[in-house]
Protein backbone atom coordinates (compact mmCIF):
# COMPACT_ATOMS: atom_id res chain seq x y z
CA UNK A 1 0.00 0.00 0.00
CA UNK A 2 1.28 3.49 -0.24
CA UNK A 3 0.64 6.18 1.50
CA UNK A 4 0.19 8.44 -1.74
CA UNK A 5 -3.44 6.79 -2.00
CA UNK A 6 -4.16 5.47 1.63
CA UNK A 7 -4.46 9.46 2.83
CA UNK A 8 -7.03 10.28 -0.10
CA UNK A 9 -8.97 13.74 0.03
CA UNK A 10 -11.46 12.12 -1.94
CA UNK A 11 -15.23 11.78 -0.78
CA UNK A 12 -18.22 10.08 -1.91
CA UNK A 13 -19.57 11.90 -5.61
CA UNK A 14 -16.53 13.92 -6.42
CA UNK A 15 -15.74 14.05 -9.75
CA UNK A 16 -12.55 15.51 -9.54
CA UNK A 17 -9.68 14.48 -8.26
CA UNK A 18 -8.70 16.67 -4.61
CA UNK A 19 -5.01 16.99 -3.66
CA UNK A 20 -3.85 18.03 -0.72
CA UNK A 21 -1.23 21.12 -2.08
CA UNK A 22 -4.71 22.78 -3.35
CA UNK A 23 -6.44 21.86 -0.05
CA UNK A 24 -7.42 25.40 2.36
CA UNK A 25 -5.35 25.24 5.32
CA UNK A 26 -8.40 27.05 7.50
CA UNK A 27 -10.65 24.01 6.27
CA UNK A 28 -8.57 21.41 5.53
CA UNK A 29 -10.56 18.13 4.33
CA UNK A 30 -9.35 15.69 7.29
CA UNK A 31 -10.72 18.17 10.07
CA UNK A 32 -14.29 18.60 8.37
CA UNK A 33 -14.23 15.13 8.59
CA UNK A 34 -14.23 15.32 12.70
CA UNK A 35 -16.59 18.71 12.30
CA UNK A 36 -19.16 16.59 10.39
CA UNK A 37 -19.15 13.46 12.45
CA UNK A 38 -19.15 15.64 15.98
CA UNK A 39 -22.22 17.99 14.25
CA UNK A 40 -23.99 14.37 13.43
CA UNK A 41 -27.52 13.64 15.49
CA UNK A 42 -25.92 9.71 15.78
CA UNK A 43 -22.98 11.04 17.41
CA UNK A 44 -25.05 13.64 19.64
CA UNK A 45 -27.17 10.25 20.75
CA UNK A 46 -23.45 8.67 22.48
CA UNK A 47 -23.91 10.72 24.93
CA UNK A 48 -27.30 8.44 26.16
CA UNK A 49 -25.45 4.75 25.40
CA UNK A 50 -23.78 2.88 27.38
CA UNK A 51 -19.95 2.35 27.82
CA UNK A 52 -19.48 0.15 31.18
CA UNK A 53 -22.79 0.46 33.46
CA UNK A 54 -26.45 0.69 31.28
CA UNK A 55 -28.68 3.91 32.34
CA UNK A 56 -26.19 4.71 35.57
CA UNK A 57 -27.21 7.72 37.16
CA UNK A 58 -24.03 8.47 38.12
CA UNK A 59 -22.10 11.40 36.55
CA UNK A 60 -18.52 9.32 37.21
CA UNK A 61 -19.15 6.67 34.82
CA UNK A 62 -18.38 7.34 30.98
CA UNK A 63 -21.08 7.08 28.22
CA UNK A 64 -20.12 6.21 24.70
CA UNK A 65 -19.60 9.83 24.21
CA UNK A 66 -16.91 10.89 26.95
CA UNK A 67 -15.31 8.01 25.62
CA UNK A 68 -15.15 8.30 21.99
CA UNK A 69 -14.16 11.97 23.01
CA UNK A 70 -10.96 10.76 24.91
CA UNK A 71 -10.51 7.91 22.45
CA UNK A 72 -9.90 10.87 19.70
CA UNK A 73 -7.70 12.68 21.77
CA UNK A 74 -5.81 10.02 22.04
CA UNK A 75 -5.84 9.10 18.89
CA UNK A 76 -5.02 12.78 17.61
CA UNK A 77 -1.66 12.05 19.77
CA UNK A 78 -1.04 9.20 18.28
CA UNK A 79 -1.29 10.21 15.01
CA UNK A 80 0.89 13.33 15.02
CA UNK A 81 3.71 11.13 16.71
CA UNK A 82 3.59 8.74 13.73
CA UNK A 83 2.87 11.98 11.12
CA UNK A 84 6.04 12.93 11.90
CA UNK A 85 7.71 10.16 11.73
CA UNK A 86 6.50 9.01 8.50
CA UNK A 87 7.20 12.77 7.17
CA UNK A 88 10.82 12.31 7.82
CA UNK A 89 10.96 8.55 6.59
CA UNK A 90 9.02 9.88 3.29
CA UNK A 91 9.92 13.69 2.80
CA UNK A 92 7.82 13.40 -0.63
CA UNK A 93 4.99 13.21 1.05
CA UNK A 94 5.27 16.84 2.36
CA UNK A 95 7.65 18.38 -0.81
CA UNK A 96 5.43 16.92 -3.47
CA UNK A 97 2.02 16.27 -1.92
CA UNK A 98 2.20 18.85 0.83
CA UNK A 99 0.72 16.36 3.55
CA UNK A 100 1.87 17.36 6.96
CA UNK A 101 1.95 15.13 10.59
CA UNK A 102 -0.81 17.25 11.84
CA UNK A 103 -2.72 15.62 8.82
CA UNK A 104 -2.39 12.12 10.07
CA UNK A 105 -3.38 13.14 13.90
CA UNK A 106 -6.57 14.96 12.04
CA UNK A 107 -7.71 11.46 9.75
CA UNK A 108 -7.08 8.93 13.39
CA UNK A 109 -9.16 11.70 15.41
CA UNK A 110 -12.09 11.87 13.47
CA UNK A 111 -12.19 7.99 12.89
CA UNK A 112 -11.49 7.45 16.21
CA UNK A 113 -13.84 9.98 17.36
CA UNK A 114 -17.15 7.71 14.91
CA UNK A 115 -15.62 4.58 16.15
CA UNK A 116 -18.74 3.77 18.35
CA UNK A 117 -21.14 5.64 16.20
CA UNK A 118 -22.88 2.21 15.15
CA UNK A 119 -23.27 0.83 18.34
CA UNK A 120 -27.05 0.06 19.54
CA UNK A 121 -28.56 0.53 23.12
CA UNK A 122 -26.70 -0.93 25.86
CA UNK A 123 -23.52 -1.73 24.96
CA UNK A 124 -22.01 -5.01 23.15
CA UNK A 125 -25.12 -6.54 24.84
CA UNK A 126 -27.00 -4.78 22.23
CA UNK A 127 -25.24 -6.00 19.56
CA UNK A 128 -25.88 -9.82 20.70
CA UNK A 129 -29.77 -8.64 21.54
CA UNK A 130 -30.60 -8.25 17.85
CA UNK A 131 -28.38 -11.06 16.73
CA UNK A 132 -30.20 -13.47 18.64
CA UNK A 133 -33.55 -12.36 17.75
CA UNK A 134 -32.94 -13.10 14.17
CA UNK A 135 -31.03 -16.08 15.12
CA UNK A 136 -33.17 -18.11 17.75
CA UNK A 137 -36.22 -16.00 18.49
CA UNK A 138 -38.79 -14.66 16.55
CA UNK A 139 -36.96 -13.36 13.81
CA UNK A 140 -35.43 -16.41 12.61
CA UNK A 141 -39.03 -16.58 10.87
CA UNK A 142 -36.98 -14.52 8.28
CA UNK A 143 -34.65 -16.43 7.28
CA UNK A 144 -35.80 -18.23 4.04
CA UNK A 145 -36.44 -14.96 2.68
CA UNK A 146 -33.01 -13.68 2.63
CA UNK A 147 -29.70 -14.93 0.87
CA UNK A 148 -27.07 -16.44 3.34
CA UNK A 149 -25.17 -12.81 3.08
CA UNK A 150 -28.18 -11.08 4.23
CA UNK A 151 -29.35 -13.28 7.01
CA UNK A 152 -25.60 -13.52 8.46
CA UNK A 153 -25.68 -9.36 8.65
CA UNK A 154 -28.54 -9.84 11.30
CA UNK A 155 -27.44 -12.75 13.14
CA UNK A 156 -24.05 -11.51 13.56
CA UNK A 157 -24.92 -7.50 13.90
CA UNK A 158 -22.07 -5.67 13.89
CA UNK A 159 -21.51 -2.33 15.52
CA UNK A 160 -18.75 -1.71 13.23
CA UNK A 161 -20.57 -2.54 10.12
CA UNK A 162 -23.39 -0.40 11.05
CA UNK A 163 -21.19 2.30 12.08
CA UNK A 164 -19.74 2.10 8.21
CA UNK A 165 -23.14 2.46 6.96
CA UNK A 166 -24.29 5.47 9.36
CA UNK A 167 -21.38 7.43 8.09
CA UNK A 168 -22.15 6.86 4.50
CA UNK A 169 -25.59 5.69 3.75
CA UNK A 170 -27.34 8.25 1.17
CA UNK A 171 -31.39 9.15 2.56
CA UNK A 172 -33.29 12.42 2.91
CA UNK A 173 -31.56 13.67 -0.38
CA UNK A 174 -28.51 13.47 1.28
CA UNK A 175 -25.81 11.83 -0.80
CA UNK A 176 -23.43 9.68 0.72
CA UNK A 177 -23.77 10.25 4.42
CA UNK A 178 -21.55 12.44 5.83
CA UNK A 179 -19.42 12.80 2.98
CA UNK A 180 -16.21 11.80 5.02
CA UNK A 181 -12.69 11.41 2.99
CA UNK A 182 -11.92 7.82 1.67
CA UNK A 183 -8.57 8.34 4.18
CA UNK A 184 -10.90 8.60 7.58
CA UNK A 185 -13.55 6.05 6.31
CA UNK A 186 -10.57 3.74 5.42
CA UNK A 187 -9.07 4.51 8.82
CA UNK A 188 -12.31 3.87 10.74
CA UNK A 189 -12.71 0.62 8.80
CA UNK A 190 -11.39 -2.35 11.91
CA UNK A 191 -12.55 -5.33 9.80
CA UNK A 192 -12.33 -4.22 6.30
CA UNK A 193 -14.75 -7.64 5.37
CA UNK A 194 -18.37 -8.54 4.96
CA UNK A 195 -20.18 -11.23 7.30
CA UNK A 196 -19.18 -14.27 4.77
CA UNK A 197 -17.45 -16.52 4.54
CA UNK A 198 -16.39 -17.22 8.20
CA UNK A 199 -12.99 -18.36 8.23
CA UNK A 200 -11.63 -17.98 11.76
CA UNK A 201 -7.47 -17.12 11.90
CA UNK A 202 -5.63 -15.33 14.27
CA UNK A 203 -5.43 -11.82 12.25
CA UNK A 204 -6.51 -9.15 14.24
CA UNK A 205 -8.83 -8.01 11.38
CA UNK A 206 -10.82 -11.82 10.97
CA UNK A 207 -12.28 -10.74 14.59
CA UNK A 208 -15.41 -9.00 13.51
CA UNK A 209 -16.91 -7.60 10.03
CA UNK A 210 -17.26 -3.97 9.04
CA UNK A 211 -19.90 -3.79 5.88
CA UNK A 212 -23.06 -4.56 5.41
CA UNK A 213 -24.24 -6.64 1.76
CA UNK A 214 -26.46 -2.59 2.05
CA UNK A 215 -23.11 -1.20 1.69
CA UNK A 216 -20.77 -3.26 -0.53
CA UNK A 217 -20.81 -1.35 -3.36
CA UNK A 218 -19.13 1.77 -1.58
CA UNK A 219 -17.09 -0.15 0.12
CA UNK A 220 -15.70 -1.54 -2.79
CA UNK A 221 -14.95 2.17 -4.12
CA UNK A 222 -13.35 3.10 -0.69
CA UNK A 223 -11.10 0.11 -0.46
CA UNK A 224 -9.94 0.55 -4.76
CA UNK A 225 -9.30 4.31 -3.98
CA UNK A 226 -7.46 3.86 -0.86
CA UNK A 227 -5.59 0.93 -2.72
CA UNK A 228 -6.08 -1.50 0.32
CA UNK A 229 -4.37 -4.89 -0.37
CA UNK A 230 -6.93 -7.97 -0.96
CA UNK A 231 -5.81 -9.96 1.68
CA UNK A 232 -8.07 -13.16 0.70
CA UNK A 233 -11.25 -14.23 -1.01
CA UNK A 234 -13.27 -12.56 2.01
CA UNK A 235 -11.67 -9.20 3.20
CA UNK A 236 -8.96 -6.84 2.43
CA UNK A 237 -5.76 -5.24 4.86
CA UNK A 238 -6.47 -2.60 7.06
CA UNK A 239 -6.16 0.79 6.29
CA UNK A 240 -2.62 1.57 8.28
CA UNK A 241 -4.11 3.83 10.07
CA UNK A 242 -6.39 1.63 11.39
CA UNK A 243 -4.27 0.45 14.15
CA UNK A 244 -3.53 3.87 15.34
CA UNK A 245 -7.15 4.01 15.82
CA UNK A 246 -7.56 0.63 17.68
CA UNK A 247 -4.67 1.18 19.84
CA UNK A 248 -6.83 5.00 20.76
CA UNK A 249 -9.26 2.33 21.93
CA UNK A 250 -7.58 0.19 23.48
CA UNK A 251 -5.43 2.47 25.56
CA UNK A 252 -8.88 4.61 26.82
CA UNK A 253 -10.99 1.51 27.77
CA UNK A 254 -8.22 -0.42 29.03
CA UNK A 255 -7.44 2.94 31.54
CA UNK A 256 -10.37 4.24 31.76
CA UNK A 257 -13.26 1.47 32.19
CA UNK A 258 -10.62 0.43 34.95
CA UNK A 259 -10.99 4.09 36.68
CA UNK A 260 -14.67 3.99 36.45
CA UNK A 261 -15.05 0.63 38.41
CA UNK A 262 -12.52 2.43 41.29
CA UNK A 263 -15.15 5.22 40.88
CA UNK A 264 -17.91 2.93 41.20
CA UNK A 265 -16.66 1.16 44.37
CA UNK A 266 -16.42 -2.33 42.30
CA UNK A 267 -12.73 -2.54 42.41
CA UNK A 268 -10.87 -2.08 45.65
CA UNK A 269 -8.62 1.60 45.13
CA UNK A 270 -5.47 -0.22 46.85
CA UNK A 271 -5.28 -3.19 44.62
CA UNK A 272 -6.55 -0.58 41.99
CA UNK A 273 -3.31 1.82 42.35
CA UNK A 274 -0.87 -1.08 42.66
CA UNK A 275 -1.47 -2.50 38.95
CA UNK A 276 -1.65 0.74 37.62
CA UNK A 277 1.95 1.56 39.26
CA UNK A 278 3.00 -1.69 37.55
CA UNK A 279 2.43 -0.48 34.51
CA UNK A 280 4.08 3.02 34.51
CA UNK A 281 6.84 1.75 37.19
CA UNK A 282 9.78 2.84 34.75
CA UNK A 283 8.15 7.20 34.11
CA UNK A 284 6.52 7.06 37.75
CA UNK A 285 8.11 10.02 39.79
CA UNK A 286 7.84 8.76 43.45
CA UNK A 287 8.46 12.00 44.90
CA UNK A 288 5.24 13.68 43.00
CA UNK A 289 3.62 10.94 43.80
CA UNK A 290 4.24 10.53 47.39
CA UNK A 291 3.00 14.45 47.63
CA UNK A 292 -0.35 13.50 46.72
CA UNK A 293 -2.76 13.67 49.61
CA UNK A 294 -6.34 12.17 48.55
CA UNK A 295 -6.65 8.92 46.63
CA UNK A 296 -8.65 10.90 43.84
CA UNK A 297 -5.07 12.69 42.33
CA UNK A 298 -2.95 9.78 42.87
CA UNK A 299 -5.71 7.94 40.43
CA UNK A 300 -5.18 11.04 38.16
CA UNK A 301 -1.49 11.40 38.26
CA UNK A 302 -1.18 7.47 37.33
CA UNK A 303 -3.77 7.48 34.96
CA UNK A 304 -2.22 10.23 32.75
CA UNK A 305 1.21 8.59 33.03
CA UNK A 306 -0.50 5.47 31.81
CA UNK A 307 -1.91 7.18 28.98
CA UNK A 308 1.03 8.92 27.71
CA UNK A 309 2.85 5.24 28.59
CA UNK A 310 0.56 3.26 25.88
CA UNK A 311 0.42 6.34 23.34
CA UNK A 312 4.70 6.04 23.23
CA UNK A 313 4.68 2.69 23.24
CA UNK A 314 1.82 2.18 20.30
CA UNK A 315 3.32 5.31 17.99
CA UNK A 316 6.72 3.21 18.63
CA UNK A 317 5.67 -0.11 18.05
CA UNK A 318 3.70 1.21 14.83
CA UNK A 319 6.85 3.47 13.33
CA UNK A 320 9.15 0.11 13.96
CA UNK A 321 6.63 -2.26 11.74
CA UNK A 322 5.51 0.39 9.03
CA UNK A 323 6.53 -1.62 6.30
CA UNK A 324 5.14 -5.17 7.61
CA UNK A 325 1.72 -2.92 7.91
CA UNK A 326 2.15 -1.35 4.53
CA UNK A 327 2.30 -5.08 2.95
CA UNK A 328 -1.00 -6.09 5.32
CA UNK A 329 1.28 -8.62 6.61
CA UNK A 330 0.68 -6.72 10.83
CA UNK A 331 -1.17 -9.78 11.98
CA UNK A 332 -1.92 -8.20 15.73
CA UNK A 333 -2.88 -5.03 17.51
CA UNK A 334 -0.06 -2.69 18.24
CA UNK A 335 -0.75 -3.30 22.12
CA UNK A 336 -0.50 -6.75 21.80
CA UNK A 337 3.38 -6.50 20.54
CA UNK A 338 3.86 -4.15 23.80
CA UNK A 339 6.48 -4.62 26.31
CA UNK A 340 3.51 -3.68 28.73
CA UNK A 341 1.44 -6.67 27.60
CA UNK A 342 0.93 -8.52 30.53
CA UNK A 343 0.49 -5.45 32.60
CA UNK A 344 -2.38 -4.59 30.68
CA UNK A 345 -3.79 -8.13 30.74
CA UNK A 346 -3.65 -7.85 34.32
CA UNK A 347 -5.88 -5.25 34.28
CA UNK A 348 -8.25 -6.38 31.93
CA UNK A 349 -8.52 -8.93 33.95
CA UNK A 350 -9.31 -7.35 36.98
CA UNK A 351 -12.08 -5.16 34.98
CA UNK A 352 -13.51 -8.18 33.83
CA UNK A 353 -14.34 -10.07 36.63
CA UNK A 354 -15.30 -6.91 38.57
CA UNK A 355 -16.94 -4.56 36.72
CA UNK A 356 -17.90 -6.37 33.26
CA UNK A 357 -19.41 -8.74 35.17
CA UNK A 358 -20.94 -7.16 38.05
CA UNK A 359 -24.36 -7.70 39.42
CA UNK A 360 -25.24 -4.12 38.34
CA UNK A 361 -23.58 -4.49 34.60
CA UNK A 362 -25.48 -7.63 34.01
CA UNK A 363 -28.93 -7.15 35.60
CA UNK A 364 -29.16 -4.13 33.34
CA UNK A 365 -27.84 -6.29 30.12
CA UNK A 366 -30.72 -8.53 31.39
CA UNK A 367 -33.19 -5.84 30.87
CA UNK A 368 -31.48 -4.10 27.87
CA UNK A 369 -32.40 -8.15 26.19
CA UNK A 370 -35.75 -7.85 27.04
CA UNK A 371 -36.38 -4.22 25.95
CA UNK A 372 -34.41 -4.66 22.56
CA UNK A 373 -36.31 -7.57 21.53
CA UNK A 374 -39.70 -6.18 22.32
CA UNK A 375 -38.62 -3.54 20.10
CA UNK A 376 -37.66 -5.68 17.24
CA UNK A 377 -40.62 -7.73 17.44
CA UNK A 378 -42.81 -4.84 17.31
CA UNK A 379 -41.23 -3.08 14.42
CA UNK A 380 -39.84 -6.48 12.36
CA UNK A 381 -44.22 -7.07 11.94
CA UNK A 382 -44.90 -3.79 11.14
CA UNK A 383 -42.55 -3.93 8.61
CA UNK A 384 -43.79 -7.50 8.01
CA UNK A 385 -47.26 -6.52 7.54
CA UNK A 386 -47.35 -3.08 5.56
CA UNK A 387 -44.81 -4.87 2.71
CA UNK A 388 -47.87 -7.55 2.93
CA UNK A 389 -50.56 -4.82 2.34
CA UNK A 390 -52.07 -6.38 5.76
CA UNK A 391 -50.86 -3.40 8.10
CA UNK A 392 -52.95 -3.17 11.44
CA UNK A 393 -53.52 0.34 12.49
CA UNK A 394 -51.37 -0.13 15.04
CA UNK A 395 -48.41 -1.34 12.67
CA UNK A 396 -49.37 2.00 11.40
CA UNK A 397 -48.98 4.26 14.05
CA UNK A 398 -45.31 1.98 15.13
CA UNK A 399 -44.51 3.18 11.29
CA UNK A 400 -45.15 6.85 11.82
CA UNK A 401 -43.54 7.01 15.52
CA UNK A 402 -39.88 7.15 13.04
CA UNK A 403 -41.66 8.67 10.20
CA UNK A 404 -41.19 5.84 8.14
CA UNK A 405 -42.20 6.34 3.93
CA UNK A 406 -45.03 4.39 3.66
CA UNK A 407 -44.89 4.50 -0.04
CA UNK A 408 -41.47 2.33 -0.13
CA UNK A 409 -40.94 -0.57 -2.05
CA UNK A 410 -38.01 -2.41 -0.21
CA UNK A 411 -37.10 -6.10 -0.04
CA UNK A 412 -37.39 -7.88 3.27
CA UNK A 413 -33.50 -7.39 3.70
CA UNK A 414 -33.61 -3.62 3.13
CA UNK A 415 -36.62 -2.43 5.30
CA UNK A 416 -35.00 -5.22 8.10
CA UNK A 417 -31.58 -3.42 7.99
CA UNK A 418 -33.54 -0.40 8.27
CA UNK A 419 -35.62 -1.53 11.12
CA UNK A 420 -32.52 -2.58 12.84
CA UNK A 421 -30.75 0.44 11.85
CA UNK A 422 -33.97 2.37 13.51
CA UNK A 423 -33.51 0.80 16.85
CA UNK A 424 -29.44 0.40 16.78
CA UNK A 425 -29.55 4.68 16.79
CA UNK A 426 -31.92 5.05 19.80
CA UNK A 427 -29.77 5.89 22.77
CA UNK A 428 -30.57 3.51 25.63
CA UNK A 429 -33.05 5.95 27.38
CA UNK A 430 -34.75 6.14 24.10
CA UNK A 431 -35.28 2.83 23.63
CA UNK A 432 -36.86 2.20 27.51
CA UNK A 433 -39.50 4.56 26.40
CA UNK A 434 -40.50 3.08 23.61
CA UNK A 435 -40.68 -0.37 25.13
CA UNK A 436 -42.89 1.48 27.94
CA UNK A 437 -45.05 2.90 25.61
CA UNK A 438 -45.20 -0.42 23.75
CA UNK A 439 -46.10 -2.09 26.63
CA UNK A 440 -48.79 0.24 27.28
CA UNK A 441 -47.10 2.56 30.33
CA UNK A 442 -47.55 6.52 29.68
Amino acid sequence: MQWEQLLSLRKQGDKNKRLRIEENETRLGFEVDYDRVIFSSAFRSLQDKTQVIPLSKTSFVHTRLTHSLEVSVVGRSLGRIVGKELLKKHPQLQTSHGYQFNDFGAIVAAAALAHDIGNPPFGHSGEKAIGDYFLNGNGKRFKNQLTEKGYQDLVDFEGNANGFKILTESKDGVQGGLRLTYATLGAFMKYPKQSLPKKPTTHVADKKFGVFQSETEFFGEVVSELGLLNRNSDGFARHPLTFLVEAADDICYTIIDFEDGINLGLIEEEIALEYLINLVRNSLKKEVYSGLKTSQNRLAYLRSLAINTLIAEAASIFIENEEEILKGTFSESLLDRSQYQAQISDIIKISVEKVYQSTEVMEKEIAGYTILSTLLDAFTTAYENHNNENARQYDKLLLRMFEYDLSKNQSVYEYLMECCSYISRLTDGNALQIFQKIKGNL
